[in-house]
């Protein structure tokens, strides 16, 4: 059984009462004390049991519950199971509170008997063994029924793991509060990343080291993988034998055993009791030391001179809409198409295959059900099954043959990646709420770090996703360029930052072009300091390519019947010059614009500020909605048209999702997320005027949302491409594709923008 060493700590009444207020305690329940963590004192008559969490798709501090009860693993039933008794399984596995427990085997089915069913936990129980039931092993259930549960991320101050389960210690998962890796040699301590150094765990309170007797290079896998590092490499051992000479260390009592698949170090298992001299050193006598490699976009010195020598090769997966570095939706390149991957037996496992595979340490999670967006085009994987070892998802094994399923089930990731300190010289101040504020940034002025705030001039929705991305507060909602309601700290008014230029890629503002210490605002700072408003989800407009090329047609429409869509600005300039019964040729087409992202779409002007067009007879809440341009092969722009967003509504949705948005009778505009907005081929403005095009071939190409009038999850699928070939009689339209979905290669043989990142900067 375990047994708890807490140090003491004093609990606030009121802190207690709001930790359990949400748990939903019946009345009359007694309220939290003051109390002081102690080892578990048991009745002898007490089931001896040992907790973990397992299974799919979950991070170190969730998952299905697996109980250790006479040499055998086993789990939960969820019936009667209640956040009480989610409350208790988190305490004993050394976490401060549990945040929810889910049902009906969410992390997968587990293995061997259920030990456990009808528990009537109150919430005070030190063990799941205490808690009244049908007593042990006594269940009707199956697995699934199984229950998870998840943790907070915060450990209790002073958990000590004391094993009570003798010649089962192999088997049993570890509990630390905490491991870093500490930079020992003056050459590291000055590099950030972190990337070599001590393993430390802190027991206690106490930083301890590993004793490196049973130490194995899979061990240092999994470390460098937590951290955000792809690998592990040897290291100068004659340096660190020295330095342990000079400093005694102290060792924790456990050896570690993992296998090296492992997405975080609670998932190894311990090894033996670690063996102390009795001058306090281990059997090896030495502290184990980690050397990770960087990814690419962490390494602490650019490789210069290769980067222009050697062409990068085009990676096989990439991520997309994640709203920071090392999370998004997975994609995979293959037969020169990009595609997603089904989520069916996505796990963990598999995450950290691709988390590795990008130059970023092992999954955090493993998503499912579309949660960081829909993708277009193929679903290339399905049921996918990796070793962990895999230099590719592209090397795992799936199922060729099960291939049916919709982007619903789109599968994501969030990885491990390096602390880089970037948080830290960037912070956003007087906001009312902590995603929103002035932009306050830490510079070095006259040898030494201020903080100050940043020129707004050009400061657009670009250099914002930049701002909450650094900050990790998700996707920027506005960019503003007044700040006065905003007061911020005080002496931070002075801009330190002007120029600012951002690509929307960065991983810190620090990285975008700006002006550097020659500081150049003309509006000056004060009220015109750039400030932010940050969110979780963000819209993704996409737009359908298939529906392009099937609708497309030409029409000779005389100008009499045009005027509306002249005075719009929808024809050509020459159609100024000609008499009223002359005809302009119109290539026409549908539009099918789907919101694939995690927030409804809607227009940035409110609507007391929507523009009524008295000629059509309808209110524009977005001018600039579309672009519509004709390329030749050599990139010349020969046509254009664009069409405002004078109805953004829900034309249709997938099943089960209402439509929300509707412009009839002054209505809301927007476009919900899993619907879309069809801009019929037969309405004004939904065309290019070509009457002065020469016969040929061309590129048609559509900008969705061109000046981010709206932030979105991703702009590089806002574009959409097809080849053109016109004889002067017929049009026809074909290789419709959207921007990014296709091999670069490929994609290069298209002419005109690659990605919507590019456009009007």
């Amino acid at each position: 059984m375990l047994a708890f060493h807490y140090l003491a700590s004093l609990v606030l009444l009121s802190l207690a009462l709001a930790q359990y207020e949400h748990l939903g305690y019946p009345p009359g329940f007694p309220y939290a004390e003051e109390e002081q963590y102690s080892p578990l004192q048991m009745s002898p008559d007490t089931p001896r049991i040992q907790l973990r969490l397992a299974g799919d798709k979950r991070k170190h501090n969730e998952g299905r519950v697996e109980v250790f009860y006479n040499s055998e693993w086993g789990t939960v039933c969820d019936d009667d199971f209640s956040i009480h008794a989610a409350q208790v399984v988190c305490r004993e596995l050394g976490y401060t509170e549990a945040i929810s427990w889910s049902p009906s085997s969410k992390y997968g089915k587990g293995q061997g008997p259920i030990w456990f069913d009808n528990l009537q936990c109150t919430g005070k129980e030190k063990t799941l063994a205490q808690c009244p039931s049908n007593g042990i092993g006594v269940s009707d259930c199956k697995h699934s029924e199984d229950v998870g549960v998840m943790c907070s991320d915060k450990r209790i101050p002073g958990f000590k793991f004391v094993n009570m389960l003798p010649n089962h210690i192999e088997s049993l998962d570890i509990q630390v509060e905490d491991v870093r890796i500490r930079a020992i040699l003056s050459s590291y301590r000055k590099r950030i990343p972190v990337t070599e150094g001590y393993v430390e765990v802190k027991d206690g309170g106490k930083w301890k080291q590993i004793c490196n007797t049973e130490w194995s290079h899979f061990n240092s896998r999994v470390i460098c993988g937590m951290f955000g590092f792809p690998g592990e490499r040897k290291y100068n051992t004659r340096v660190y034998k020295m330095f342990a000479r000079r400093r005694k260390p102290t060792f924790w009592d456990f050896s570690i055993n993992c296998t090296g698949k492992e997405a975080h170090l609670s998932s190894c298992k311990l090894g033996q009791a670690t063996s102390l001299k009795s001058n306090g050193t281990c059997a090896g006598g030495l502290p184990v030391v980690v050397s990770c490699v960087p990814g690419r976009a962490f390494a602490p010195a650019p490789m210069t001179g290769f980067r222009k020598a050697f062409r990068q090769e085009q990676p096989l997966v990439r991520l997309r809409g994640g709203a920071i570095v090392g999370e998004g939706r997975v994609e995979v390149l293959r037969n020169r198409e990009w595609g997603t991957i089904c989520d069916d037996n996505w796990n963990l496992l598999s995450a950290t295959v691709v988390c590795r595979e990008l130059g970023f340490g092992t999954a955090k999670e493993a998503l499912s059900g579309g949660r960081l967006g829909q993708g277009m085009g193929p679903v290339h994987m399905n049921e996918v099954d990796c070793s962990g070892f895999e230099k590719s998802i592209t090397e795992c094994l799936f199922n060729k043959e099960a291939l049916g399923c919709s982007h619903e089930e789109d599968a994501a990731v969030r990885c491990n990646v390096p602390a880089m300190g970037f948080q830290e010289r960037l912070r956003l101040s007087g906001g009312l709420r902590p995603y929103e504020g002035r932009v306050e940034v830490l510079a070095e002025r006259n040898g030494s770090l201020v903080w100050g705030t940043v020129c707004s001039e050009g400061w657009g929705i670009m250099e914002a996703m930049v701002v909450c991305r650094q900050l990790g507060l998700g996707f920027a909602s506005s960019a503003l360029q007044e700040t006065w309601y905003w007061p911020g700290e005080v002496g931070a008014d002075t801009v330190v930052m002007s120029g600012v230029r951002c690509s929307g890629t960065e991983m810190s503002l620090s990285h975008c072009l700006h002006n550097g210490a020659h500081l150049s605002c003309s509006r000056g700072g004060g009220r015109n300091t750039a400030g932010v408003s940050c969110s979780e989800t963000a819209p993704d407009l996409v737009l359908n390519p298939q529906v392009v090329e099937q609708t497309t047609y030409m029409e000779d429409r005389p100008m009499f019947m045009l005027q509306c869509a002249y005075e719009e600005n929808c024809l050509a300039s020459t159609s100024s010059q000609v008499p009223a019964n002359t005809y302009r040729r119109l290539l026409r087409f549908s539009s099918q614009i789907h919101n694939n992202g995690q927030a409804d779409f809607r227009p940035k002007a409110s609507r007391e500020s929507w523009v009524w067009h008295d000629c059509h007879r309808h209110y524009h809440s977005m001018e600039v909605f579309t672009l519509y341009d004709l390329i030749s092969l050599n990139g010349t722009k020969v046509a254009e048209g664009h069409k405002a967003s004078f109805c953004l509504e829900d034309s249709e949705c997938d099943e089960g999702i209402e439509k929300r948005y509707e412009c009839a009778n002054f209505g809301d505009q927007g476009i919900t997320v899993g619907c879309w907005d069809t801009y019929r081929h037969d309405i004004d403005c939904q065309w290019v005027d070509i009457t002065d095009v020469k016969p040929g071939d061309y590129i048609f190409q559509i900008v969705i949302n061109p000046n981010y009038e709206v932030p979105e999850s991703d702009y590089t699928n806002n574009i959409v491409k097809c080849r053109c070939r016109y004889d002067g009689h017929r049009v026809w339209m074909y290789g419709c594709h959207n921007g990014g979905s296709l091999s670069i290669e490929t994609e290069q043989t298209f002419p005109g923008l690659l990605n919507n990142q590019v456009t009007h900067r």
